[in-house]
């Protein structure tokens, strides 16, 4: 079967390179950019393709007949694609866990960082040829609430402590090993100056953080969201940004990506940017990519 990374760039080309040993499967690489309706002529011939962060729309997917396998690499597939439509095509889709838990948990405490003292603000105006300092938050003995103690939450709670602050959790499942104290959705949200977003998106999950949830949080709160977009109701969070009920978002996600200039949250002040990055370090990428190829022989053997 014949396997391609249908949106390889090249930042990760070098890393593929470097990870593939004698005796793997070739993989194919496209690193020319494309739109949805491209993928039935990338993929024509094609039984396995390596999925980074594009869109797999399930009818154009339905054109592609040689198409049985879809590597996702990372965890948030259904954000990019109809799992359950892709099974009824015959198409299987598979994800890779646990390859980026530091590299997440390490951004997000840069964006929780970059969010207290309001660095990106500061670098705008700067670069503007403004001189205006603004005060921060100090975080020693702020507390820190970890909504998703899974690899990456778990992470994110060692460093916030690590640093002396208040770390509380909330988890949909008992985690009897959790380093932190355990409490509900609603206590987390009234005592936390900093909510950070770390659960899995599922059915279940989608629009966890509604209008009423938001309305519960301390009032100038910081919210940290590097898991998924759709974990937030992105209208409550925008009108809570502007109202003042969150004094900050940090985000790495967003609902539709990549985030057009003239979305609302590029206009806002009180906002810090990154562009879906959180996992990507070298040392990530190569257990990502060495995970994906082991899958790949999986399905060629």
């Amino acid at each position: 079967m014949k396997s391609l990374f249908v949106d390889c760039n090249h930042q990760l080309a070098p890393v593929l390179a470097r990870v593939h040993r004698s005796g793997d499967p070739p993989i194919s690489v496209n690193t020319q950019s494309f739109t949805s309706e491209d993928l039935p002529r990338l993929l024509e011939g094609y039984a396995i393709c390596l999925d980074d962060h594009s869109y797999m729309p399930t009818p154009l997917l339905a054109q592609c007949r040689s198409l049985k396998h879809i590597v996702f690499l990372g965890t948030g597939a259904a954000s990019y694609m109809n799992i359950a439509e892709l099974g009824e095509l015959g198409i299987k889709v598979h994800i890779i866990k646990g390859y980026g838990d530091t590299a997440v948990a390490e951004h997000t405490i840069a964006l929780m960082f970059a969010a207290a003292r309001d660095l990106a603000r500061m670098d705008r105006t700067l670069r503007s040829g403004t001189w205006k300092p603004l005060e921060g938050m100090q975080l020693l003995g702020k507390t820190l609430g970890v909504i998703g103690l899974g690899g990456i939450g778990r992470e994110v709670a060692r460093i916030a402590t690590g640093i002396g602050m208040n770390v509380i959790a909330y988890n949909r499942s008992k985690s009897a090993d959790a380093t932190v104290p355990m409490v509900d959705i609603d206590t987390l949200l009234v005592q936390s100056d900093i909510v950070s977003m770390n659960l899995t998106l599922n059915d279940e999950t989608r629009g966890f953080l509604n209008a009423d949830r938001i309305a519960r949080m301390k009032k100038g709160a910081i919210l940290i969201n590097t898991a998924r977009a759709d974990l937030v109701d992105e209208a409550a969070m925008l009108a809570a940004l502007k109202s003042g009920q969150i004094g900050h978002a940090a985000l790495d996600v967003y609902h539709a990506e990549p985030l057009k200039k003239d979305h609302p949250l590029t206009g806002m002040e009180n906002v810090t940017l990154s562009a879906h990055a959180a996992f990507r370090t070298l040392e990530a990428s190569m257990t990502l990519l060495r995970r994906a190829i082991d899958i790949v022989k999986t399905l060629v053997h």
